[in-house]
């Protein structure tokens, strides 16, 4: 299994550079050159296996330069019970809203209690592994952008493991107060924290300017490191989330939810693209998904591009109540238009261009087509928001996050659009107590809201009885360790001076 750049067809690297590097040295993202195919036989095989099992039959099958040994190892560590609270991380709850049955997968109960756990608890292990096949002797400079949750969870994937450093950014006033307070007391001996003044399309686009710039990776070789990534521009980071699609497929035959070769809908609440490319990938693999329900909040570039084939950041930035999906510039969508647009990485290149220079492009009509055919794409407001959380608890006593709400709410007007009734996974990305305030808002819109975040914690636990994750509980009478806060143009200087090279 070799991988290409999604914007130069000459470059071809095998797994385990793709995830060492990160990125390509021309801006592109490494996809692989072929999907392996899941038949009958295979699927079913599946059905009988735990999480485990299902990650390293997928794992091995793009993996091609790791070991069985190595594999197993990586997914051993990473998804242990101590971690995610049992031998399923990725559970499904079954609810329903008005009527409708939902079937959310839960993908939340990690150390950091959101679903980037499930990709960066195993991408160290990946990585190191990567590294001595490839880079051996060198150290990683892992430099993350998040809008909340990829940071404290790479921060937790990453501290202290030997021969790699991480330096997070994120938007100063883009992230829930929560958010800030996991990432400002990481602690760990090889990591550092940074607020940016600007949101987090600037924190994106500023990592992706230092990985491309030639003198700063010069700087770095000449002090025996080189960068990486631990953003799902990292294939190491995709890879993992192709696993949870299939093993809750396997959950719902094995539940009687559904029956074996039936189709499913997916919904995923998304800014990045990378949750829902995954299981667009799942379903090349041969997993049976009727259509791909894309849910935005008012940031809404992506179901703009769905319905009309152009993609256009040059709009009003909103800052939101469900933060992570706060972007205008989804990276993992170029990895959708290379393969859609038959692996054409020149024709990728163009529209990637056109994005940096001009802030928009519009795809061919064979490509709007094709979109059209597999993805819906919908929006919900604030208001939708919170309105959603509070039918879903007040009906079925179902508490959900700011963001699976979205999900929630798109995948209603999916319903009443079309009258589909195909059985739909949702994905449920964050605990709600990651995001109390709006939380406790919806479900108890007359209370008085408590002073702090943490107050805010206990009073959503007492108005609805749900249970504290261990994590969350455990900051409150942590300390802040990191408090540093830089201009956009100044993350190159602040990079280097936090490694000391500069």
């Amino acid at each position: 299994m070799l991988y290409n750049s999604t914007q130069n067809a000459s470059e071809v690297v095998s797994a385990a550079q793709a995830i060492a590097q990160g990125i390509s040295k021309d801006g592109g993202l490494f996809v692989p050159q072929e999907f392996p195919k899941y038949d009958e036989e295979t699927l079913r095989s599946l059905l009988k296996k735990d999480y485990k099992g299902r990650a390293k039959k997928v794992f091995s099958d793009f993996l091609s330069d790791f070991t069985a040994e190595e594999i197993d190892e990586c997914v051993e560590k990473a998804y242990t019970p101590a971690k995610f609270g049992g031998d399923n991380p990725a559970p499904l709850a079954y609810t329903s809203l008005e009527g409708t049955a939902l079937n959310i997968l839960e993908l939340w109960h990690g150390p950091t209690c959101a679903f980037k756990d499930m990709a960066l608890q195993i991408l160290p292990h990946l990585l190191t592994k990567s590294l001595k096949k490839t880079y051996d002797g060198k150290d990683a400079v892992i430099l993350v952008a998040t809008s909340g949750d990829t940071g404290k969870a790479a921060l937790e994937g990453f501290k202290d493991v030997d021969h790699t450093r991480i330096i997070v950014f994120y938007p100063v006033n883009g992230v829930s107060p929560m958010q800030k307070h996991q990432m400002n007391t990481q602690e760990g001996a090889n990591v550092r924290v940074c607020a940016i003044k600007g949101n987090f399309d600037d924190a994106q686009t500023g990592v992706k300017k230092i990985f491309t710039t030639p003198e700063i990776a010069e700087k770095l070789a000449e002090n025996n490191m080189l960068f990486s990534s631990a953003n799902s521009i990292n294939w190491g980071r995709l890879l993992p989330q192709i696993v949870y699609y299939i093993s809750a497929y396997c959950d719902m035959v094995n539940d009687g939810k559904i029956a074996f070769g039936d189709k499913i809908n997916v919904v995923v609440p998304t800014g990045n693209f990378g949750n829902i490319l995954a299981s667009y990938y799942a379903c090349l693999m041969g997993l049976p998904v009727n259509k791909f329900i894309c849910a935005s909040n008012s940031n809404n570039v992506l179901t703009d591009f769905i319905n009309t084939g152009v993609y256009d950041k040059n709009r009003h930035f909103y800052t939101t109540m469900s933060p992570s999906m706060d972007i205008l510039v989804s990276s993992n969508l170029e990895r959708l238009l290379y393969r859609i647009s038959g692996d054409d990485a020149e024709v990728t290149h163009e529209w990637m261009t056109a994005l940096k220079t001009t802030g928009k492009y519009e795809v061919s009509d064979s490509v709007k087509a094709l979109m059209k055919e597999k993805f819906f794409g919908g929006f919900c407001d604030d208001k939708k928001t919170q309105d959603t959380i509070s039918r879903l608890f007040a009906e079925n006593g179902y508490l959900c996050d700011t963001h699976t709400a979205v999900a929630v709410n798109v995948y209603e007007q999916y319903v009443a659009q079309t009258g589909d009734d195909t059985p739909s996974v949702i994905a449920s990305t964050a605990s709600p107590y990651k995001f109390s305030k709006s939380v406790l808002e919806a479900v108890a819109p007359n209370d008085q809201l408590p002073d702090t975040e943490f107050d805010m914690v206990d009073r959503l636990n007492e108005v609805t009885g749900m249970a504290v994750p261990a994590p969350l509980a455990g900051l409150k009478d942590k300390t802040a360790r990191f408090s540093d806060v830089t201009e956009v143009d100044d993350m190159p200087k602040y990079v280097l001076s936090a490694l000391e090279i500069g």
